[in-house]
């Protein structure tokens, strides 16, 4: 739809998947992700932590059910949605407005981990669905183990939340640049 602001964010997830059954009989996850920039700090020589962004989510139907099967507490995930706000009364009589990411994919980032894939079936849009005979539930293994590398430095430099951009460190020290 033209005029929806589109977002990624890569970040960790704050809790599991809640899922949710509306009365229409539509499938909702709700979850958090939690994005913490981080930038080298040239006078320290280390990495220094930005102020969180938390961000409300929620998944639709069948992506509400692979996010509640494949994803949990503290796993880093890439999601792409759509961001819109909402406008509600709260019980105490208060107009309060929130702003969430409705997400369109999402999965886990390989940064730092590993997963394994499970299809549910081929649909005509290329996507996957489960048939009745046919369903497993999807998987994704996180394997937090990752060696040290060469210079000693952490395992893991994001293993506190991470940042939301790659890009915010140091490029001239950065190995990767």
């Amino acid at each position: 739809m033209a005029g929806e602001t589109i977002l990624t964010i890569i970040g960790n997830l704050t809790a599991d998947p809640e899922l949710r059954t509306l009365g229409s009989g539509v499938n909702v996850a709700s979850f958090t992700i939690a994005s913490t920039p981080r930038t080298w700090n040239r006078q320290t020589n280390q990495y220094e932590d930005g102020q969180a962004l938390f961000l409300r989510c929620s998944a639709w139907r069948e992506l509400a059910d692979h996010c509640v099967r494949s994803l949990s507490k503290g796993m880093r995930v890439i999601a792409q949605g759509r961001l819109q706000q909402r406008s509600y009364q709260a019980s105490d009589g208060s107009n309060r407005t929130i702003i969430e990411l409705q997400v369109d994919e999402i999965g886990p980032s390989l940064r730092y981990a590993t997963a394994q894939v499970s299809r549910q079936g081929n649909n005509a849009r290329g996507g996957y669905t489960g048939g009745a005979s046919a369903r497993q539930a999807p998987t994704a293994h996180a394997n937090a183990q990752v060696a040290p590398p060469a210079d000693g430095g952490p395992a893991d430099p994001w293993a506190n939340g991470g940042p939301s951009d790659f890009g915010a460190g140091d490029p001239a020290s950065d190995p990767e640049f």
